[in-house]
């Protein structure tokens, strides 16, 4: 299953098996049980340190347990066949078993050792999911150093009557001991936030230790971290305050306009991004959501940024690149199927909706792309377009009229999500041309129609224009001295990754500018 070179760069990671592993496969007569069974075979030739049999110990087929052979309580579970997407997920399992020490802060491994209690996760994932591997690889880690912690990853595509049972209409979506733990992407320290009652006291207390930065960036994405790097290069006390780290990028599934890169996607861009930015002596905290800014009350005085948390952290400059988020429908019935028929990644959980029947919203790019996707996997897709036409581009436009499963109807605006209680049966639009109400039945509604910028917590603090973007000048300026922005959250036009790390760039510039022009005595009041 694996071509010649990804098996050479396999071997050679196994190099770094510490200790021998098993690999335990349970499965029926199916075709995917001969996959997993070949794939299993392929990784046991590849080390000495790997053995392979077979126990059928698990009610899930195909499915398998990688297991330290020193320790059985050290082991990972997968059901299904972990590529895609999910290749990562298993060969970090497959080294960490074996004793490859993670590369997890010290601090942040201690914390997973120390908790006390018995965790079994179940984690549903989809094989073109780009969020789905950090929950995987999250709870695989703390698997593995914990030994009253187990996981299984398991791929919802394959076990569909399972996904139905439980009601898995998104992934990721996680369990804990048989109950609801969370859906969407997460981070090892956020699992650990939820689960340690006394971590976020913890943190805000180390924040709130800090001393003032000459620049903070707020936002981790693409425009933060150009920012970030820019700052640091001058040799100036840099941080990076943002929620997650990646941003938008995280949940892109492919680019193909990042200048000099053909192809790449989302997550290995900001995992990039993410090592570029570590390079430099920036102070990067995640989880971290501001909620205030409150402007120096003098031309070089500190700008402060208060965090939901109750910390706050100051700053001789700010740099505002908090990005944007998907657009709602804002119509009834949205927010009460959210994750049970609403969905927004068309990427991440279109598998769960094979042969159902969904609907886009959305006429752009972005819809028409996401229709286009669907339409391979479920049995019919509706589009439907507020504008009396498309607005993609006429490539993009010209497949999806090819696709025999595809309805689009235009002119068309969205009145109510429609359900049973539990997910999505239906969808209500009217006819903007006949002022007619139609209902059409299916099972899924994907939303594609844009974004909206991250920006409500600056209403008092900095000039937003109508559509709440943050109004800057040519150098990345706002209203207030001191304070720089960039990204889309701002009144830049058009929202592009390039243009946003451009644009993060040139507000690091001008902020270190803006420092080195102030008046000595100012400076040395601030300081």
């Amino acid at each position: 299953m694996l071509d010649a070179n990804l098996k050479q760069q396999l071997q050679g990671l196994l190099t770094n098996l510490r200790e021998p592993i098993e690999l335990l496969s349970s499965l029926d007569d199916s075709a995917k049980s001969a996959e997993l069974a070949s794939l299993l075979d392929e990784i046991a030739l590849l080390s000495d340190k790997v053995s392979v049999s077979r126990t059928d110990d698990d009610a899930r087929r195909p499915s398998f347990l990688i297991r330290r052979a020193s320790d059985p309580q050290v082991a990972v579970r997968f059901a299904g066949i972990p590529l895609g997407h999910e290749f990562t997920s298993l060969v970090l399992a497959l080294l960490q078993v074996g004793g490859h020490p993670p590369k997890t802060a010290p601090e942040v491994l201690e914390q997973v050792r120390a908790l006390d209690g018995d965790y079994h996760f179940e984690t549903y994932f989809s094989l073109s999911c780009q969020n789905c591997p950090d929950i995987v690889q999250a709870l695989n880690l703390m698997s593995v150093v914990n030994p009253r912690i187990t996981h299984t990853a398991i791929d919802g595509g394959l076990f569909q009557a399972e996904v139905e049972a439980r009601q898995v209409m998104a992934v990721p979506t996680i369990f804990l001991n048989g109950e609801n733990f969370g859906q969407g992407r997460m981070e090892l320290e956020q699992i650990l936030a939820q689960l340690d009652t006394g971590a976020e006291t913890k943190a805000a207390e180390k924040i709130a230790a800090k001393e003032a930065f000459d620049v903070l960036v707020v936002g981790g994405g693409p425009a933060g971290a150009a920012a970030a790097i820019y700052a640091a290069r001058k040799g100036i006390r840099t941080g990076i305050a943002a929620e997650r780290f990646g941003g938008q990028v995280l949940d892109t599934m492919a680019i193909e306009n990042f200048i000099s890169v053909q192809h790449t996607e989302g997550p290995k861009l900001v995992a990039q991004i993410e090592q570029h930015v570590k390079d430099y002596d920036v102070d990067i905290m995640t989880l971290q959501r501001a909620e205030k800014l409150i402007p120096a009350e003098r031309e070089g005085g500190l700008h402060e940024v208060r965090l939901a948390n109750g910390a706050s952290l100051k700053a001789r400059t700010v740099i505002l690149s908090t990005g944007a988020r998907w657009r709602q429908l804002g119509v009834p019935g949205e927010d009460e199927y959210r994750n049970k028929g609403v969905a927004y990644c068309p990427h991440c959980d279109g598998p769960l909706y094979k042969g159902k029947r969904v609907a886009v919203i959305g006429g752009g790019n972005s819809g028409v792309e996401a229709a286009i996707d669907l339409a391979g996997l479920v049995a019919h897709v509706t589009l439907i377009e507020f504008d009396s036409q498309l607005r993609a581009d006429a490539v993009l436009q010209r497949k999806l009229a090819s696709l025999p499963n595809v309805r689009i109807i235009t002119s068309a605006l969205t009145t109510e999500v429609l359900g049973d209680g539990t997910k999505v049966t239906g969808l209500a639009y009217k006819d903007r041309n006949k002022d007619e109400l139609h209902q059409v039945e299916l099972e899924g509604v994907f939303v594609q129609i844009g974004l909206v910028p991250n920006t409500e917590w600056l209403k008092d603090s900095v000039t937003l224009s109508r559509h709440g973007e943050i109004e800057v000048g040519h150098r990345g300026e706002t209203s207030q001295p001191g304070v720089f922005a960039a990204g889309d959250c701002t009144t830049v036009p058009y929202k592009q990754i390039v243009i946003a790390m451009g644009e993060g760039s040139k507000a690091a510039l001008s902020a270190f500018d803006y420092m080195i022009r102030l008046p000595a005595e100012l400076e040395a009041e601030a300081a």
